[in-house]
C-alpha cells in the first residue's frame, strides 16, 4: 500500500510560482495515475491535474489551464505540480492522490484510493 507525502506549500504573491511535490513509498510508483486536488475552506475538494501511469497524459481543470503542470518521475517515486501566475484564487490546501484501479484518467476523488496529508498554498493579491 503506497503512502504519499506532499511538499513545497507555502506562500507566493499573486502572478508568482509555487512547485510541489508528492513522494510515494511503500509501493510501485509507477502503477499509479496520480492527480492532485484541492480544497479551499468552507468549499469541497475540486480536482486540479492528474497524470497517467501508462503514456504520462495529463487532464487538468479549466480553471487550472496553461498555468499549471503535472508531471513525474518514477524514477524518484514523485509527481509534481509546478503552478506558475498563481491568482488569489488558487488559495488551498493541495493533495496528492494515486488510482490504481483504472487505465483512464479521473477527475473524480471517489476513484483515488491513496491520498497525502496535503499542503497550504496561500495566493496574496
Amino acid at each position: 500500500q503506497v503512502q504519499l507525502a506532499e511538499s513545497g506549500g507555502g506562500l507566493a504573491q499573486a502572478g508568482g510560482s509555487l512547485r510541489l511535490s508528492c513522494t510515494a513509498s511503500g509501493g510501485t510508483f509507477s502503477r499509479y495515475n496520480m492527480g492532485w486536488f484541492r480544497q479551499a475552506p468552507g468549499k469541497d475538494r475540486e480536482f486540479v491535474a492528474a497524470i497517467s501511469r501508462t503514456d504520462n497524459s495529463t487532464r487538468y481543470a479549466d480553471s487550472v489551464k496553461r498555468r499549471f503542470a503535472i508531471s513525474r518521475d518514477n524514477a524518484k517515486n514523485t509527481v509534481y505540480l509546478q503552478m506558475n501566475s498563481l491568482k488569489p484564487e488558487d488559495t488551498a490546501v493541495y493533495s496528492c492522490a494515486g488510482d490504481s484501479r483504472r487505465y483512464y484518467l479521473s477527475e473524480g476523488p471517489n476513484n483515488y484510493a491513496y491520498w497525502g496529508q496535503g499542503t497550504q498554498v496561500t495566493v496574496s493579491s
